[in-house]
Formats: structure tokens, C-alpha cells, sequence
């Protein structure tokens, strides 16, 4: 449920707006300051105040709005078909896709900021890596033409994927230019990440895997 800017918290407002600004500028291009000021607090080092510092505080923007993400995913996973892989990367990714169709959230665009520095996920709580990592393990049994050392590839260049299409979309969006009706951008999104998952290794691709797999001893 929306809640009004003027009744969150001062805490509630700095990880807003630092998702709002980080995803603009970047995480180098934004100080402190100009957080707290936007954020509309009185105190001008409340980001120090509440969070200890800049890495706190880029750790809590993560972490906002993970946990919501896991709700939404248990509750499509538990109608989902486990069998198929389309369902399963739709319980997945559904909620991802929601949050690019939100005016007001930012949270895409800072994880594609994120990621040009490290691993986005590697700081959040345990029991949230580990449901990114069942949906791994989920995914990654049921693509059975994949061999075992390309699955994890192919999953991660599938989570990519959603990333990127959905925040071109809010881009193309907001500078005006027409985007596909939402039912046909999600079906087709899903479509491309199964496929993405599931198509037969080429024979090139096998053979630069072998090339890999005896690089490393395998």
C-alpha cells in the first residue's frame, strides 16, 4: 500500500530518496548532504545519524525492498507449476517486472548502478541469498539439454536480462516514445528468458565449453 512521503519515517525517507538518487546519478555522484536535503530532513548529516555510513546506507536500499520481493515470489511459487520452466521463471521474475511498472520506484535502475561496483546481493541476510539461491537450484534442475557447467551462466545472464529490458522500458517510457502493451511485454519477457534458458547448446558453444572445462582441471 502507497503511503504519503509526509508520514514516513526520516530513515524511510533517506533510503527513498537515496534509491531515487543513486539510480539518476550513480553511487559516486550523489554526497550525502544532497540526500538528507532531498529527503527533506532537518538534520544535514542524518544519513551519518541514521546509518553510520555511505555503505550502510547503500546496503539498507538493497535490502528495502528484498523481502517484499520474497513474499510476492512464495506466493506465485506455491501456484506455480515446479515442473515447468516457464512458471518457475515466472514466480521469479514477476516481481521484478511489477517494480519496473511503478512511477515512484527507482530500485531497478540503482541494482543496474550496483552492479558496475560488486555482487549486489552479497551483503543482504543470509535467508535472503539463500531464496536466490533455491531458485537456482530450482531452475537449474529442470534444464536438463544444459550441461551442468552452463546452467548457472545461463541463469545468471536470464536474471540480467529482466533487469535491463524492463528498466529500457521505463526509460523509453519517460523520455515518451510508445512501449508495448504491458500484457505483451511480460509474456514476451518470458518467453525470451526460457528461451534463453532452455535453447540447445551450439556446437561452437560446446566446444568452447570443453576448451573451459579443461582450462580448469575438470
Amino acid at each position: 500500500m502507497f503511503m504519503p512521503t509526509e508520514v514516513r519515517s526520516a530513515k524511510e525517507r533517506l533510503i527513498l530518496t537515496a534509491e531515487r538518487l543513486y539510480a539518476l546519478h550513480g553511487l559516486d555522484g550523489v554526497p550525502l548532504r544532497q540526500i538528507a536535503v532531498e529527503a527533506g530532513t532537518a538534520n544535514k548529516s542524518a544519513v551519518q545519524y541514521h546509518f553510520g555510513s555511505k555503505e550502510s546506507l547503500v546496503t539498507a536500499v538493497l535490502a528495502n525492498r528484498v523481502d517484499d520481493l520474497d513474499r510476492r515470489r512464495g506466493l506465485l511459487y506455491a501456484r506455480a507449476d515446479l515442473r515447468d520452466v516457464r512458471s518457475v521463471v515466472e514466480a521469479q521474475h514477476l516481481p521484478l517486472i511489477e517494480l519496473g511498472e511503478d512511477g515512484d520506484c527507482y530500485y531497478l535502475e540503482f541494482i543496474e548502478q550496483l552492479e558496475r561496483k560488486s555482487d549486489p546481493f552479497g551483503d543482504l541476510p543470509a535467508e535472503n541469498r539463500m531464496a536466490e539461491q533455491a531458485y537456482y537450484d530450482r531452475v537449474g534442475d529442470l534444464l536438463d539439454g544444459v550441461p551442468a557447467q552452463l546452467r548457472e551462466v545461463r541463469i545468471k545472464q536470464a536474471t540480467a536480462t529482466c533487469l535491463h529490458v524492463c528498466t529500457d522500458r521505463r526509460r523509453t517510457r519517460d523520455i515518451g516514445e510508445a512501449v508495448p502493451p504491458y500484457a505483451v511485454h511480460v509474456s514476451q519477457l518470458l518467453d525470451s528468458l526460457v528461451a534463453l534458458l532452455t535453447l540447445e547448446p551450439s556446437s561452437e558453444t560446446l566446444a568452447a565449453l570443453d576448451v573451459w572445462s579443461r582450462s580448469r582441471g575438470d
